[in-house]
């Protein structure tokens, strides 16, 4: 596999709104899956006014990186496709969070079915990559299948027994 599509990203809970603040943009984001299952997904996704198609592997043994190959596609394209999609889709906003030692947090705001989760991802460069934690991060849950979006297209969020929350 060619490194430039592997991604490695930590997944977080996200304690409060206090993230918004520190904020220097934010998208609105509308995905869902035309494919989908342990070994993979085909992800089709608007972002304000760019659409894109992705094709994503589970993780890998380790937990934090996968296999992530993007291209670009008209919104029209992606609309298109979106009555193809196999599950329901994920609404979100995107927060984009500059951090201290010049990585950047996305923070997910869910809308819709999957109204009331925060959730934040930090990309990095290595699996063993050190940074400093924001304080609006709560509970990591990179290796918890369950915050992924493939599997909130599938069991939303409000959908879930208070404690599995």
């Amino acid at each position: 596999m060619n490194h430039k599509n592997i991604e490695i990203e930590r997944k977080y809970k996200v304690l409060d709104d206090s993230f918004k603040r520190l904020a220097t943009e934010h998208h609105h984001l509308r995905q869902g899956y035309l494919s989908l299952n342990d070994r993979n997904s085909i992800r089709v996704r608007i972002a304000d006014d760019e659409a894109f198609l992705t094709v994503k592997s589970a993780p890998q043994s380790n937990g934090f990186a996968h296999f992530e190959w993007e291209r670009p596609l008209s919104v029209e394209e992606a609309e298109n496709l979106f009555p193809l999609v196999v599950s329901g889709c994920i609404d979100k906003v995107r927060w984009i969070v500059p951090m201290e030692d010049g990585l950047i947090c996305e923070v997910d705001e869910f809308l819709g079915d999957n109204q009331g989760l925060l959730m934040a991802e930090v990309e990095l460069e290595s699996e063993d990559q050190l940074f400093v934690k924001p304080a609006f991060l709560g509970e990591e849950v990179t290796f918890n299948r369950h915050y992924y979006n493939s599997y909130l297209s599938l069991h939303p969020y409000t959908t879930w027994p208070l404690s599995d929350k």
